[in-house]
């Protein structure tokens, strides 16, 4: 009854675990018998469990839990606590598992792996990133040889060969970006026997939370090489010569930066007279307002670092370095034109799928994170997924103190750091959560002269981060990281010298501050839970100022609060206000993701009529037959010339080529209309409704249009020396491909995209 109205109501809740805990008792009684048996019997009993379909009985479900916890004693030393192994049963139901940090996740991941593996389903456990994948496709791979089940792992540096190997697996662990790529690749292939990536069955997504929710929108990329025409370092140098206020202006929220009157005629004097609002030089406004943005918007150490002398991106989610992801429409090179690096090279989009239209390709989807409760309602609306809160092993006594408010961002750092003293001086451990590099690296500067030597952990060091978060614990230690870098790495009291643990525990355990809230409090409490893992000690605190970005973005009124002699303010009333500004940016993200989703599910479609129809001609005749129909004659006299398999080869070849040209110039078109279609918000129309009032009649003609392109350029082929090449009639491949994530709509809000601005404007 509860269920029924929870669903009634529409408020997402947690799943009853009761049908999981009472089967406890039974798996315990299992595993004296099970330890009588010798290795070989042991992997025999795993398999035998394979002799059925899925769903798992009860009684199957009880044997699978037991013999995995028993393999998981002999194989890796550690015997899956009762937690874990309901954890195991809520993934293999197809739910999102919330178990807290430090509760035994991946371990929880791989016995639900191995149970969907051995009812024959392929399972890909997706990570967050190579290093995260490599190694707990290692950790657990004693374990998967015990239970008779195979495992391996992809990372950007594995080879066509290394990841086929990988994919014939039972289980692949690979971060989900490197698995959508794999996607994208063999979308393009022209023969079967290049593909790599077999039929889907199910995903296990680690750290779900970041992947469904925070990433859920981030377009992957396949580009090709394209001619470039851009002039990004002339525009780079052009707007540094323009001031603020005088040649352009930034709204009030900071998202948008545009030229004045002023900074108009500024801009075309400099650029020898031109008009650029003529038809003639429509090219140049856009340039122009990419090197804008680039100039004014995007903030080195912030947005972005220069490492090894290139523009590398920063994960808003994660604090640390994308390294494969690029901003869209030309405001990359603007950036490496501003920091006055080499300028990469730019191609053409020949197709791209988002994170949640990867995922939802599975037909059996399950999840764990530490945070998952708080995007219930985002995990059930865009992926029917319900969450599993498993409780802890031991009790949580970690002290999650109040927010500390304060009026300038001044007198936050000096609290922070005067309290980063206080417990310094005590032997506990410190880890400071900050917002972005720039603030890491200026905190950690101001601790230094306080005499707190600390080690900085952002996306500038990146490559370390695992090693450097594990040891967060240690005595005395002082960690200062962006947002969550080094997540799924557990910080252990004492670090790696554990029998330095008991001097920490006595001491207080891991003092967790964040400097500053976060646009989301699941982000606030991925930072609390780096304290208090497995019943140990630990306390939390926030230190947020009136001019933190959070507040000013998303509260109306910052004015009217009165201060203790540190710049604290203890009222309530503005205490709350900081919540609301929380509440706020939540709301604004969940907008955006529906908004993106609500563009794709159009996308979406048009892509999968293409896909079928592609697969019809990749696999069969289809190419051939229509050839044969449209060309007769001609497809005839080349039959006679080099025979049925040559000419059938080239019909296949031709159709792919003008289906995948198609869907290129298709997918620029959709692009382009998406990029201005706020500007029919401004006239009080939907945009959403105007996409597809738009999108549908022009992808009518799609399929048949390639048809004929490929009938016509079939009928140039002519055969040489019995072969037929036919790169003679413009069939060719991009010389070069390669891949990255598009940074979607860095200052857009859910109507307003960057690009979209950057194109519109009307003429003074």
């Amino acid at each position: 009854m509860a269920e029924s109205v929870r669903r009634l109501l529409g408020k997402p809740g947690a799943v009853d675990l009761r049908p999981y805990t009472k089967l406890l008792s039974a798996i315990e009684a299992e595993e004296d018998g099970l330890r009588e048996l010798g290795d070989a019997e042991l992997t025999d009993r795993a398999i035998e469990l394979g002799n059925a379909e899925l769903p798992y009985s009860r009684d199957d479900l009880v044997r699978l839990c037991a013999v995995g916890r028993e393999a998981a004693r002999r194989s890796l030393g550690e015997r899956p606590f009762d937690v874990q192994l309901l954890g195991v049963m809520a993934l293999l139901d197809g739910h999102v598992a919330e178990m807290a940090t430090g509760e035994g996740k991946t371990m929880a991941g791989a016995l639900a792996a191995a149970g969907f593996a051995l009812r024959g389903r392929r399972v890909h456990v997706m990570s967050v990133n190579d290093y995260l994948a490599r190694r707990d496709a290692e950790w657990m791979r004693p374990l998967y040889d015990m239970l008779g089940v195979t495992v391996g792992a992809i990372s950007e540096e594995s080879t066509t060969q290394e990841r086929r190997d990988a994919y014939s697996c039972d289980v692949t662990y690979g971060p989900v970006s490197e698995l959508g790529f794999d996607v994208l690749r063999d979308r393009m292939v022209t023969d079967i026997a290049d593909r790599v990536v077999p039929e889907p069955h199910v995903a296990i997504i680690d750290e779900a939370d970041s992947v469904l929710v925070d990433e859920a929108r981030v377009p992957l990329v396949l580009a090709g090489a394209a001619e470039s025409v851009s002039s990004s370092e002339e525009m780079a140098d052009l707007v540094r010569t323009l001031k603020p206020r005088l040649h352009y202006e930034i709204d009030d929220e900071g998202r948008n930066v545009q030229l004045t009157d002023a900074g108009i005629d500024a801009v075309e004097k400099a650029l020898g007279g031109v008009d650029l609002y003529s038809e003639e030089e429509s090219s140049l406004l856009p340039q122009v307002n990419l090197a804008l943005h680039a100039h004014v918007l995007l903030q080195r150490d912030v947005h972005y670092v220069v490492r090894d002398g290139e523009v590398r991106l920063i994960n808003e989610s994660r604090g640390r370095i994308a390294l494969l992801q690029r901003w869209p429409d030309g405001l990359q090179a603007a950036v490496e034109a501003k920091e006055k690096v080499a300028v990469s090279e730019t191609g053409e989009v020949l197709d791209s799928i988002t994170v949640q239209s990867l995922v939802l390709r599975y037909p059996t989807r399950a999840g764990m994170t530490g945070t998952a409760m708080s995007v219930a309602e985002q995990l059930r609306e865009f992926y029917e997924l319900e969450v599993a809160v498993i409780p802890p092993n031991k009790p949580n006594i970690r002290k999650d103190h109040g927010t500390h408010l304060y009026a300038t961002r001044e007198e936050k750092e000096d609290a922070l750091v005067a309290k980063a003293e206080e417990v310094h001086a005590t032997g506990r451990p410190i880890l400071i959560g900050t917002q972005d590099v720039a603030e890491s690296e200026r905190l950690a500067e101001r601790l230094r002269k306080a005499g707190l030597e600390c080690v900085v952990l952002n996306a500038k060091n990146d490559a370390d981060e695992a090693a450097i978060i594990a040891e967060a614990g240690t005595y005395g230690a002082v960690t200062v990281s962006t947002q969550m870098a080094g997540r799924g790495t557990d910080i252990r009291l004492g670090g790696s010298d554990m029998s330095d643990r008991e001097r920490v525990v006595e001491a207080g355990g891991l003092y967790v501050m964040g400097f500053g809230r976060y646009p989301s409090s699941r982000l606030d409490g991925q930072l609390r839970g780096r304290a208090g893992r497995q019943g140990d000690p630990g306390d939390s605190v926030f230190f947020v100022s009136m001019d933190d970005d959070l507040v000013v973005n998303n509260v109306s009124e910052t004015s009217g609060y009165t201060t203790g002699d540190d710049g604290e303010i203890t009222d309530e009333a503005w205490l709350a206000t900081v919540d609301h500004a929380q509440r706020v940016s939540e709301g604004q993200l969940l907008e955006v993701h529906r908004n993106t989703w609500r563009y794709n599910q159009l996308i979406d479609v048009q892509r999968d009529v293409v896909l079928e129809h592609r697969e019809l001609v990749l696999t069969g005749n289809e190419g051939d037959q229509h050839i044969r129909q449209d060309r007769k004659e001609h497809h005839a006299n080349l039959v006679e010339e080099v025979g049925e398999d040559k000419v059938a080869q080239a019909a296949r070849l031709v159709t792919l080529y003008h289906l995948d040209r198609g869907w290129t110039d298709h997918n620029a078109f959709l692009s382009e209309l998406r990029e201005g279609i706020h500007l029919r918000f401004l006239g009080r129309r939907d945009p959403l409704d105007e996409f597809n009032r738009e999108a549908v009649p022009v992808f009518k003609g799609f399929l048949d249009d390639a048809r004929a392109r490929a009938a016509q350029s079939f009928e140039e082929l002519e055969a040489v020396d019995g072969e037929l090449d036919v790169s003679d009639v413009g069939v060719k491949r991009p010389s070069m491909t390669w891949t990255y994530m598009v940074h979607d709509h860095p200052f857009s809000s859910a109507f307003e995209t960057l690009a979209g601005r950057l194109k519109g404007g009307q003429k003074r």
